[in-house]
């Protein structure tokens, strides 16, 4: 399936979702989910289990608030001990390979000065993704399905003020297509401050499917207090989906927040979940 069929995909998925949560918990029929997004059963049915491998009432599990405190349950990640046992190798961005290069403080501190950054739009497995990229790796990847093309625009370049942009999707492309497609080589440019840079890191170690706490990430960046930094830190990833914020939660079990929207973090999280119980983790 290629990435304009998972971001038309994606969209009768977000209907679908909407569509389930203004049910208030209550499970829906597969008849009544497609006929919300106007197809067939067996239409719609074939259309949700290309996109994410598994049935729409499977996945409605996936998708409820009780979700995410039987992920901690279940598949709480202790990042020391997932980095010691090697846990963030294979099952880290769906076996992506991936390499990173961080920005100096120094260089952070110019907020993009003397930088030429390229950008571009995609299609992605959750709908319309803006992509910013050096000539070291990708800098930014944001997703508009929830607050719009402009705004994600804008709240891109504002994190670097006096960077140069250029349109020029072609040179991000490689890289793109490889993060959202889970085979090939993608190259991450991280530019945030230090603090910012350990938390980014830090995330990197949970593994596809599993979750950890903000309190977890604080604790492996040294800073066990700084809970509320933390989350400010991962609310500040400029790379979604590729330094998984979305698979860090409130100790309570609770979603938490998440910069492009909190229907796009469920629904990551639970199509992380649906490919790693249905065998199907690094064919994204």
């Amino acid at each position: 399936m290629d990435t304009q069929d998972k971001s038309y995909h994606y969209q009768v998925i977000r209907r679908a979702i909407e569509n389930i949560d203004a049910g208030n918990g209550a499970s829906m029929s597969l008849e009544a989910l497609a006929d919300e997004v106007n197809m067939s059963p067996a239409h719609f049915q074939r259309v949700f289990s290309r996109w994410v491998g598994v049935s729409p009432k499977r996945y409605q599990q996936y998708l409820t608030l009780d979700h995410a405190k039987s992920l901690l349950a279940e598949r709480f990640t202790t990042l020391e001990v997932a980095h010691e046992v090697g846990l963030s190798g294979s099952g880290r961005l769906h076996d992506l390979f991936l390499r990173w290069e961080a920005m100096s403080p120094g260089e952070y501190a110019k907020r993009g000065d003397g930088l030429i950054i390229n950008w571009g739009w995609f299609d992605g497995p959750f709908g319309r993704a803006l992509a910013m990229g050096t000539e070291k790796g990708l800098c930014g990847l944001g997703f508009s399905g929830e607050c719009g093309d402009v705004a994600t625009m804008q709240d891109l370049r504002d994190r670097w003020p006096r960077a140069s942009f250029h349109e020029n999707a072609d040179v991000l492309r490689p890289w793109v297509s490889a993060a959202f497609s889970g085979r090939g080589d993608t190259r991450l440019h991280m530019i945030g401050a230090p603090f910012q840079i350990k938390v980014w890191e830090a995330l990197l170690e949970i593994p596809s499917g599993h979750v950890t706490t903000y309190g977890e990430i604080a604790e492996a960046v040294g800073n066990p207090r700084a809970v509320r930094a933390v989350g400010t830190a991962v609310g500040r990833n400029p790379v979604s989906w590729l330094i998984p914020c979305h698979r860090a939660l409130r100790k309570s079990g609770g979603l938490g927040g998440y910069h492009w929207g909190l229907p796009l973090k469920r629904a990551m999280l639970a199509y992380e979940s649906a490919r790693l119980e249905g065998g199907l983790e690094g064919a994204a």
